[in-house]
């Protein structure tokens, strides 16, 4: 009898042998990658510059989730939609997936138009090299810039204004983004609060309404929310609410 090493040895060797074409082949047909990272010497200005425009452009996507948050109508809708969850006395269904994904695709069709024109004004004329990155840059803020300014409250840009203790701009082009967008984002949350306490009226009534009438019934063992929350959601079904809240919330921004 063979030692169980020995035999191990000899199931090995037959493996190899009956894998090596396949690896041999498999090797032939998908050639390894080979990854190489370098510093030189530029040979002219324009690498350089082709070069900082591509480290704008990652530190941009690094940003990005940022930008969204600040700069879009995402933070009034995510906010309105878990102001929505909270009323109802679900607080994990829809899931919070959920909510941010719908917050997101409401955020695109919302900001459709200021994506539209900056794409026509300053992202196909670069891509066509016909404009500069600087002038693409400049191009697209005006889009946004428009956007911002046009949902943004006056107290909150004066208050703004005057924490910066600079000079208060003769024109909103004169307006630094650095003022405009805390502006901005606090208008957009004191907009999404306002929301959320009408959202909540209509529940907090149910919620009043059940709660009397189990008391009158003398079923005070019974939690008031075990019959509200069923309540609630058959209203809020009846009366089309995800669709009437999605279309107040898009034309908050037209």
């Amino acid at each position: 009898m063979k030692p169980l090493s020995t035999i191990r040895a000899a199931h090995l060797l037959t493996l190899l042998f009956v894998l090596a074409p396949t690896l041999a082949l498999a090797q032939e047909a998908i050639p390894l990658p080979r990854l190489s990272v370098e510093v030189g010497t530029a040979r002219n200005p324009q690498e350089v510059s082709t070069s900082l425009q591509i480290l704008a452009i990652l530190t941009l996507l690094s940003v990005a989730p940022s930008i969204l948050l600040m700069m879009t109508a995402f933070t009034r809708i995510v906010i309105v939609l878990s102001f929505l969850k909270s009323a109802l006395g679900t607080p994990n269904i829809p899931p919070t997936p959920v909510i941010v994904g719908l917050s997101l695709f409401l955020t695109f069709y919302v900001m459709s138009p200021t994506l539209d024109e900056i794409n026509r004004n300053a992202l196909q004329p670069y891509m066509k090299q016909e404009i500069t990155f600087t002038q693409a840059m400049e191009r697209a803020e005006k889009p946004v810039r428009a956007f911002m300014l046009r949902h943004t409250y006056t107290e909150d840009l004066n208050l703004f204004i005057r924490l910066s203790k600079q000079p208060p701009p003769r024109s909103p082009e004169e307006l630094p983004m650095t003022t405009l967008i805390p502006a901005f984002m606090l208008s957009e949350l004191k907009t999404a609060f306002i929301i959320g306490f009408y959202i909540y009226i209509p529940f907090l009534i149910i919620d009043l309404v059940v709660a009397s009438i189990l008391l009158s019934m003398g079923m005070m063992m019974l939690p008031p929310v075990v019959v509200s929350m069923p309540a609630k959601l058959l209203v809020f079904t009846l009366a089309n609410g995800w669709g009437v809240l999605a279309q107040a919330l898009v034309q908050g921004f037209r």
